[in-house]
């Protein structure tokens, strides 16, 4: 896969869908989308990397999951009770 591959979904239509899907989840507060660690102090200065980042650099990463079910799949497991 190369990087132009990458870039482009998170361009895509799709992407950027997905991108306010995410970002609409982290404003509910219904769902634990707590920051990760990060060791890439470049990007992430504090060691946080958001949760919309993390999501978006895993689809980035493998484009034969189906964005659809993916957030499905994260809106069960980051569900607070």
């Amino acid at each position: 896969m190369t990087t132009n591959k990458k870039i482009k979904f998170i361009e895509s239509e799709e992407g950027i869908k997905v991108k306010r899907i995410l970002r609409s989840m982290m404003d509910d507060k219904s769902y634990n989308t707590s920051p990760c660690y990060s060791a890439n102090k470049d990007l992430y200065p504090n060691n946080l990397m958001s949760f919309v980042d993390k999501h978006m650099q895993y689809l980035n990463a493998h484009p034969n999951i189906d964005p659809k079910q993916y957030i499905a799949n994260l809106r069960l497991i980051t569900s607070i009770k």
